[in-house]
């Protein structure tokens, strides 16, 4: 959606490892409205064109495809794309209507664009098994490549939001991928506890004065579901806010 960092960079880099030589790479920007739910940040959500252009273009990017939304969505459109299984937890519980939105523009930019490969990131992990889910069961012809969550130094997962956080905000963000840490040598350490991981994470989240933890759960990496025991592709998710800024990060433990 714009407002491109180093996180964009990697995924540019990987796309254009795919196509290779005599490939081209295309990038999509799109503040899509259908995905923000009533009363989120869709109008100050950050659209700095110029440099999302720049970047684009010291970064080797073939194609910058910057649609206005009256040339995206027809204004008596009734036809949407929903998954109605990954899509109704998590994200999907917090924000509902949110992945219909993702689906319906994501199925559409692969229509428009037509790619053989589409390079996703990891942090937004649902939103990247709901498209995998989506190709699957409507048979795009299209390979999606995931790319590792890229950090900034003190491990807060890169993201566009980030440029809503205060100083302090900022400061205390980091508490986030210090859970996530933690929990991880909890496992290595023996635990096997869902329950334990998620208290410790809580506990270690609630020592930034500024979190309002909206959820953290563990739960398979396949289908999305809570699991009570640490078992191979056991992910640990949150969603947590820093003022207004509602910040998302993962890590698988097993």
């Amino acid at each position: 959606m714009g407002a491109l960092h180093k996180a964009h960079s990697q995924l540019i880099r990987i796309a254009r490892e795919r196509a290779g030589t005599d490939g081209e790479v295309a990038v999509s920007i799109f503040v899509n409205p259908l995905q923000f739910e009533p009363g989120s940040d869709y109008q100050r959500y950050p659209r700095p064109e110029q440099a999302d252009e720049d970047f684009c273009r010291e970064a080797g990017v073939n194609l910058l495809f910057r649609p206005p939304v009256g040339e995206m969505y027809f204004d008596d459109r009734s036809t949407f794309v929903e998954e109605t299984s990954l899509s109704s937890v998590l994200e999907g519980e917090s924000r509902p209507g949110h992945f219909r939105g993702v689906c319906t523009v994501v199925a559409k930019l692969f229509n428009i664009l037509e790619p053989d490969v589409a390079v996703f990131g990891e942090k937004d992990f649902q939103q990247l098994a709901i498209i995998r889910r989506m190709v699957r069961d409507l048979n795009f012809k299209i390979a999606i490549v995931a790319v590792p969550t890229i950090r900034e130094g003190d491990g807060l997962a890169c993201s566009s939001r980030n440029e809503y956080l205060n100083l302090e905000e900022r400061k205390q963000a980091a508490a986030l991928r210090r859970a996530l840490l933690a929990a991880a040598e909890k496992v290595k350490a023996g635990e096997q506890s869902a329950k334990a991981i998620i208290d410790l994470a809580r506990r270690m989240i609630g020592e930034a004065s500024l979190a309002r933890i909206d959820y953290v759960d563990l739960v398979d990496a396949e289908n999305l579901q809570p699991v009570e025991i640490v078992r191979p592709k056991s992910l640990l998710v949150l969603a947590v806010f820093f003022g207004r800024t509602r910040l998302i990060d993962n890590i698988l433990l097993a």
